[in-house]
């Protein structure tokens, strides 16, 4: 009896324990990896156990219920955590419910399924999404043109266009790399795919991709792009049926007259822009500042929005940070001209003195859509061939930062935007 009296009261002390505590992931500037903390974020929804997103808390920290298991994974990855009673957390939910502050806490619940929509032979290029995914150790898909044909996109949550060209003129690298093995690769394979799966031209493949991934968003999914990936997708739609490819690039000329057919209500956030036709010029359109910009690298940065917790929770959670000014970084699109983004799309972070926006988000549909400018956030200047950037040396990057913010939004229980 004794031996079954202190098995019970031995229980009971360990479940007691168990959830008489919180483990705090702080994301201020106390937290030694940033970006693994959201691994283990998400490693905790991969495991069936619900957490807490505090929204503009120490830069968005995350609150979970203690057990060891989570506590050894923070020191594994080496992550930052502290071990706080439960009327501790309690004090601190009821200080950030409190409407005198600019906080909020949502639920996060479900690990969100990731696809990358991504080439399957080696380019020249690496990806900031694929690299920062690895790195905070969350898993992911690759998919490309032949799942997306197939309909795979229906199993993700959450989709990232890797850098890519949505047009059909393969990046606009024909001036400068028209005679390299990996180019002259590129187009070989994207023209045999657009044949086996049904479509004369490459581009025509391209906007069937483009046109199902818009479907993807109106249905409830959630995109995520960066650098020419933002504005060849949206181009792509606005030139529905519409040649905007010279002879190099599809076998015939374009259309004299692609201008003035554009329809930019086919487009997510670009409107009115006016497009590159020259194929030896690296640009598609003057929706990317990249060209006209004259910025300095020391002086090239730029600055997230505030905005409200409990009634904007959407940017909110899209733009935590431990800092509110990230530093530039360029890429073929590297910033948005703010003159052809659309009334409704919500500017999220811009460089106010070049009058160009670096990251912006919009509704459509039942899914959201989140646009990222620039190719590598740790690399201002990041060519073609140079090696990956080396995360291990940024642990603390807010400009990546941005980029895991979006990928737990989807777990996230949240309210509608307000504009």
């Amino acid at each position: 009896m004794n031996k079954l009296f202190f098995l019970f009261i031995s229980l009971f002390v360990f479940v007691f324990n168990s959830f008489s505590a919180q483990l705090l992931i702080p994301m201020d500037n106390t937290q030694q990896n940033h970006l693994k903390a959201y691994g283990i974020c998400y490693w905790v929804l991969q495991n069936g156990i619900e957490a807490k997103w505090l929204l503009n808390y120490k830069g968005g920290s995350f609150l979970v219920s203690h057990n060891k298991n989570i506590e050894a994974e923070c020191i594994i990855r080496g992550v930052s955590f502290e071990i706080i009673s439960e009327a501790s957390a309690g004090a601190i939910l009821a200080n950030i419910s409190s409407e005198s502050v600019n906080m909020d806490a949502l639920k996060l619940e479900k690990a969100p399924k990731i696809a990358v929509y991504s080439p399957k032979d080696k380019l020249p290029w690496d990806d900031a999404v694929t690299m920062v995914l690895t790195y905070a150790e969350i898993p992911y898909d690759i998919v490309y043109d032949k799942e997306v044909v197939e309909g795979a996109l229906k199993g993700y949550d959450w989709l990232h266009l890797h850098h890519e060209d949505f047009t059909g003129q393969y990046g606009k690298f024909y001036a400068a790399y028209r005679n390299m093995t990996w180019y002259k690769t590129q187009v070989a394979n994207s023209e045999q795919s657009a044949k086996d799966l049904g479509f004369s031209k490459v581009s025509d493949l391209k906007l069937f991709v483009a046109t199902t991934i818009r479907n993807y968003v109106s249905n409830g999914g959630f995109l995520f792009a960066m650098c020419s990936a933002t504005d060849s997708y949206d181009i792509a739609l606005a030139a529905t049926h519409i040649d905007i490819c010279d002879v190099m690039f599809d076998g015939d000329a374009p259309d004299a007259h692609a201008q003035e057919k554009l329809d930019f209500n086919k487009t997510f956030a670009f409107k009115n822009f006016r497009l590159s036709m020259n194929p030896m010029e690296y640009e598609y359109s003057d929706i990317d500042a990249t060209n006209s910009r004259k910025v300095d690298e020391d002086e090239d940065f730029f600055t997230l929005f505030e905005f409200s917790a409990k009634w904007d929770p959407v940017p909110t959670m899209l733009c935590q940070n431990h800092t509110s000014i990230i530093k530039g970084f360029m890429g073929q699109t590297t910033a948005f001209n703010k003159g052809h983004i659309k009334s409704d799309v919500l500017i999220m972070g811009e460089f106010k003195a070049a009058n160009e926006a670096r990251y912006i988000h919009g509704e459509f549909g039942k899914g959201t859509w989140t646009f990222y400018g620039g190719h590598d956030p740790e690399d201002y200047r990041h060519y073609v061939g140079d090696k990956p950037t080396d995360l291990n040396m940024h642990p603390n990057s807010p400009g990546y930062r941005l980029i895991l913010n979006n990928i737990l939004f989807p777990a996230a229980k949240k309210k509608k935007m307000k504009t």
